[in-house]
C-alpha cells in the first residue's frame, strides 16, 4: 500500500452530477449524456495503446453513461469476449456485435444474470467469443446504445506491456529522463536525488537520529508511488514480480518478447533482456540498502528511505530540497532483500555472472541476519514523510525468502526452512507487500528441479491450481467477472484483482486448462473498463482512461505545465475506505466497486504505486504471449488392449489432446469368437474445464457357458476428433487376471480430534507408459474427504474415486504421482487395503 501523504496541495473540485435516464420500460439504462462528464479520448486510441482523454472531461466519482460495458482496449481473437450490460429488464436483450463500418457481424441476447453485489447494478451478460474475426473500432450494440469502440487484435497488448515496463523507467531516481525514452518532452526531466542543488541527494544519506551514526549512498531504485520515497518492502515485491514475469515467459516460450531492445531503456542493447535492465536498476538500490559489514546489525536492510516530512504536491523531484533520512532496519525489509537477490542469483547468472554472485552473497547475508534479528518490526507510527510500511508478521517473509534462496542454491539448510514452516502446507492466500508467502509457493512450484519431493511440489501446484479455481469461482457470480470478493475494495484494490490473476495465469501455466487464461484475460477486461463506472484504469488505454492519478511530478491537474501520467500508469482503484479529503466529499454512499474518483487528489483511490505496475505489466505480458490455433483433438486411449474376465470388468481411460466442447462416443464391432463385451459408458462429454482430465471408459463381459475367448474392437471418436481404437478380449473363467503394473503408497501425514490429512502416491510398476490414471479404493471406516489437491477426488459412501489432475497424469514406465487430501473421520482410521488402477488391481 502507497503511503498516505500529509495532505498539503491536494486539489478539490466539485463532482459533476450525472441524472440517470431511464429508456423504454425493462430496456438498457441509459445515463446522462457524454457531454454532462464523460471523458473522450483520441479516437482510434484502442488501436493506438496510448491515447490522452480530454483533461478535465471526466465526471469526478460518477457513473458513466455508456451501460454496454466492454474491455475499452479490445479483445483477443482466441481469448473470452464477454461485456456486461447495465439494465433492469427481467428478459433477456439483442445484442449486435458491428464493425467499423457499422456492419453487423455477429447476434444474440444477452443472459440476465440480475443483482450484481459489488456495484450495487442490475447487469445482464453478453458473450461473443464466438466471433474470431478481427480489427479495430468494433462496438457492441444493446437496446439501441453502443459501447466504447474497441479492437480484436492478437497484437491487442503488445503496447501495454511496453508501457506499463516504461513506467518503472520514468520512475527511476538517481538518473536523468530522456524525452526519447519516455513519452514525450513533456516527461524528460534531470537526475533527482542526486545531490545537485537544491537536492540534498540520495549519495550520502544520514540516519534518523539514534538509528546509526554514518552515512550510506543508496541512490538509484525507484519512486515508490506519488511521493518520492524509496522502500524496501515495496521495492522487494515489485522486482520480483518484473523478474518472475521474466522467468516465467523464459519457461513458456515467450522471453523473446521481453528480450534485449524490447523496452524503451538506457541498457538496450547490451545482450540482457530490458526487463532484467529495468529491475536491476531497483536491484542495485536494494543491495546498497543492506547495512554494511562491521557497523550494528550487519547484514540487515533499512527499512526506507525519504524526506524527513511529506513532499509537497506537486513537486518536481530534482527540485526537492528536504533532507532524505534512512530509517532503522527491520526484518520484513531484510528478507525482502533475500528473497530477490537470491531470485536475482538465479535469473542474472547467464547475464553477468559477477552480478549474480554479488546478490547471492547479499542474500545470504540477509538471510542470516534476520535469523539473528527475527523481531524487527517496522511501527505503524513511522508514517511522517512517508509510509510506515508496518507488518507485525514476517513468517511469510521467512518461509519467501527460504523458498527463493532454495530454489537457487538447492541447500538443505534453506529446504529445512521451507517445509519446516506452517505456511508450507496452509492453502493459498491472496499476496502482496505485507503477505509474501504466495509468491515462494510460486517460485517453488514452477522453477525446474528445486530440491523439494515431489509430493511436495505437486501439493503446493494442486494449492495453487485450488486457489485459481477459487477465483473462478468468485467471478461466476459477479456481474462483472472480478476475481475480488465484493468486500475486497479497499485501498489499492486493482493490485489485489491483478495479483489474483497472476495465480490464475501461474495455474494455466500448470495445467494449461483454458479455464484459467480465460479468468486472467477478463479481468483484464475489468481493469480497462469493463467494470461499475466503465472506466479504465490504465491510462493511455481506452476511450474512458483515468488520467489524474496522485502523483508528484504527473501532476497537470495541479500544474498545467507537468505531464498527465504517461500511458500504462495503473490507479489503485475503488476503495470503500473513502480515506482521502476528495473521496470523503465526493464518494459519500458509493458502492464498494464504485468507490473512485479520478482526481490527483484521491490518493485513496488513485495513486500510482510501484507493486500495482509490476502485477499490471505481469498480465501484460501473459495476455500478449500468442497462442497457436489448437489442432484438431484426437483421442487418447490408454490401455491400447484390455482383458476383460468373463463376468467382469475393465476400464480403461480416455483423453483429448486440446479442448473443444466435445461429445465423443464408444461403438464396438466384433472381431472374434461370441464376445458380450459392451462398454456400459457409449458417450462421453470433454468441456474445456475437463479435456485434460482422463475419463473412464467401463467394459464388461457377461457370464456363459462358453470357453471361447472373443474380441472386440472399440472405436471412440466423434466429429471433428481425431478417433482411437483398443481391443477388448473377453477371457474364459479359467484365465488369470494380468499382473499388477501398478503400486500405491498411503501415507496419513498429519491427523487431529477428527480429522487427517493423507498422501498417496501412484507408481507405474509396467513396462508401458500410462497417459491417464484413475485410481480406487474403500475405506473401512466412516473418513469422509473433504478436499484433495492435485487430483479430482470423489466419494460415494465409502467408496473412493480419484483421476489425475491432467498435468500429472502422463506416467512413464516407473514414474509416480501424488496428491493429498483432507479428511474427517471417528474411531479407527485404518488404511485402505485394496487400491485399484484404470481398474487392475495394485500392489
Amino acid at each position: 500500500m502507497p503511503p498516505i501523504p500529509s495532505g498539503r496541495g491536494l486539489s478539490r473540485r466539485a463532482a459533476a452530477v450525472l441524472t440517470g435516464l431511464a429508456l423504454a420500460a425493462g430496456g438498457v439504462t441509459a445515463l446522462s449524456p457524454a457531454t454532462a462528464g464523460a471523458a473522450t479520448a483520441t479516437p482510434g486510441s484502442a488501436t493506438a495503446g496510448a491515447a490522452t482523454a480530454t483533461p478535465g472531461s471526466a465526471a469526478v466519482g460518477a457513473p458513466a453513461d455508456f451501460p454496454v460495458r466492454v474491455n475499452q482496449l479490445g479483445y483477443l481473437p482466441d481469448g473470452p469476449k464477454r461485456a456486461t450490460v447495465v439494465s433492469s429488464a427481467t428478459a433477456p436483450l439483442a445484442w449486435q456485435l458491428r464493425d467499423s463500418a457499422g456492419a453487423q457481424v455477429a447476434s444474440g441476447t444477452t443472459t440476465v444474470h440480475g443483482a450484481d453485489q459489488a456495484s450495487g447494478q442490475s447487469t445482464h451478460l453478453v458473450d461473443f467469443g464466438a466471433y474470431t474475426g478481427t480489427g479495430s473500432g468494433f462496438t457492441l450494440v444493446v437496446g439501441g446504445l453502443a459501447s466504447h469502440p474497441f479492437d480484436i487484435s492478437a497484437a491487442l497488448y503488445d503496447g501495454l506491456r511496453a508501457d506499463s515496463l516504461n513506467f518503472f523507467y520514468q520512475q527511476r531516481s538517481g538518473i536523468a529522463i530522456d524525452a526519447n525514452l519516455a513519452s514525450g518532452s513533456a516527461y524528460a526531466r534531470p537526475a533527482g536525488h542526486l545531490g545537485v542543488a537544491p537536492n540534498k541527494g540520495d549519495t550520502s544519506v544520514p540516519c534518523q537520529a539514534g538509528v546509526c551514526d554514518y552515512r550510506l549512498d543508496v541512490r538509484g531504485g525507484w519512486y515508490d508511488a506519488g511521493d518520492q520515497g524509496k522502500y524496501v518492502v515495496n521495492g522487494g515485491i515489485a522486482t520480483w514480480e518484473l523478474v518472475n514475469s521474466f522467468e516465467r515467459a523464459r519457461r513458456s516460450g515467450g522471453d523473446a518478447a521481453l528480450g534485449d531492445s524490447t523496452l524503451r531503456v538506457p541498457e538496450r542493447g547490451n545482450g540482457v533482456p530490458d526487463v532484467l535492465d529495468e529491475a536491476r536498476w531497483e536491484l542495485d538500490f536494494l543491495l546498497r540498502m543492506q547495512v554494511p559489514d562491521g557497523k550494528p546489525m550487519a547484514g540487515m536492510a533499512f527499512h526506507k528511505i525519504h524526506d524527513a516530512q511529506w513532499t509537497a504536491l506537486p513537486t518536481r523531484p530534482e527540485l526537492d530540497d528536504q533532507q532524505r533520512e534512512l530509517h532503522k532496519p527491520s526484518t520484513a525489509a531484510t528478507l525482502n532483500l533475500a528473497a530477490t537477490a537470491a531470485q536475482c542469483a538465479r535469473v542474472y547468472a547467464p547475464y553477468d555472472a559477477a552480478f549474480a554472485a554479488r546478490c547471492l552473497d547479499a542474500a545470504r547475508r540477509a538471510w542470516t541476519a534476520a535469523k539473528a534479528n527475527p523481531n524487527v518490526l517496522a511501527p505503524a507510527t513511522d508514517s511522517t514523510g512517508g509510509g510506515a510500511y508496518e507488518d507485525a508478521d514476517v513468517s511469510d517473509e521467512f518461509y519467501w525468502a527460504a523458498a527463493e534462496l532454495l530454489a537457487t542454491t538447492g541447500e538443505s539448510q534453506y529446504r529445512d526452512a521451507v517445509t519446516s514452516s506452517p505456511l508450507h502446507t496452509k492453502p493459498v492466500d491472496a499476496f502482496w507487500w505485507g503477505g509474501t508467502a504466495t509468491l515462494g509457493r510460486i517460485t517453488l512450484a514452477t522453477v525446474p528441479g528445486v530440491a523439494l519431493p515431489a509430493d511436495d511440489v505437486a501439493r503446493l501446484r494442486g494449492l495453487l491450481t485450488g486457489a485459481a479455481d477459487g477465483y473462478l469461482s468468485t467471478m461466476g457470480g459477479q456481474g462483472y467477472a472480478v476475481p475480488l470478493a465484493p468486500d475486497g475494495y479497499v485501498w489499492g484494490s486493482n493490485s489485489s484483482v491483478a495479483n489474483n490473476a497472476m495465480v490464475l495465469g501461474v495455474a494455466y501455466d500448470l495445467t494449461g486448462a483454458a479455464r484459467y487464461r480465460t479468468g486472467a484475460l477478463e479481468t483484464m477486461d475489468y481493469l480497462l473498463g469493463r467494470n461499475a463506472l466503465d472506466r479504465s484504469y490504465v491510462s493511455g488505454y481506452g476511450e474512458r482512461a483515468s488520467e489524474n492519478d496522485h502523483h508528484r511530478f504527473w501532476a497537470h491537474q495541479n500544474d498545467a505545465s507537468l505531464p498527465h501520467p504517461p500511458a500504462g500508469s495503473f490507479a489503485g482503484g475503488p476503495n470503500s475506505g473513502l480515506q482521502d479529503p476528495v473521496a470523503e466529499a465526493q464518494l459519500a454512499g458509493c458502492a464498494p466497486a464504485a468507490c473512485y474518483v479520478d482526481d490527483i487528489g484521491s490518493y485513496s483511490t488513485n495513486e500510482v504505486a510501484i507493486n500495482w505496475n509490476a502485477s499490471l505489466a505481469w498480465l501484460a505480458a501473459f495476455a500478449s504471449e500468442r497462442h497457436a490455433a489448437p489442432a484438431t483433438p484426437a483421442v487418447q486411449v490408454a490401455p491400447a488392449a484390455v482383458t476383460v474376465p468373463e463376468g467382469g470388468s475393465a476400464t480403461v481411460a480416455v483423453k483429448l489432446s486440446a479442448a473443444p466442447a466435445q461429445d465423443v462416443t464408444v461403438t464396438a464391432t466384433r472381431t472374434s469368437g461370441d464376445t458380450d463385451l459392451s462398454a456400459t459408458t457409449a458417450s462421453l462429454l470433454f468441456t474445456p474445464a475437463n479435456w485434460a482430465t482422463a475419463q473412464q471408459v467401463s467394459l464388461s463381459a457377461a457370464q456363459d457357458a462358453d470357453t471361447a475367448a472373443g474380441s472386440a474392437l472399440f472405436t471412440v471418436g466423434g466429429p471433428g476428433v481425431q478417433s482411437a481404437t483398443f481391443t477388448a478380449t473377453e477371457a474364459d473363467d479359467d484365465t488369470a487376471p494380468p499382473a499388477a503394473s501398478c503400486a500405491v503408497a498411503y501415507k496419513v501425514d498429519s491427523s487431529w480430534g477428527n480429522g487427517f490429512t493423507a498422501t498417496v502416491t501412484v507408481k507405474n510398476t509396467g513396462a508401458s507408459a500410462v497417459s491417464g490414471w484413475t485410481l480406487g479404493w474403500s475405506f473401512g471406516g466412516d473418513q469422509r474427504i473433504s478436499n484433495a489437491w492435485n487430483a479430482t477426488v470423489s466419494q460415494s459412501g465409502s467408496t473412493v474415486t480419484a483421476r489425475d489432475a491432467g498435468w500429472n497424469g502422463a506416467l512413464a514406465p516407473g514414474a509416480s504421482a501424488s496428491f493429498g487430501f483432507q479428511a474427517t473421520y471417528s474411531g479407527t482410521n485404518a488404511t485402505p487395503a485394496r487400491f485399484t488402477v484404470n481398474g487392475a488391481d495394485c500392489a
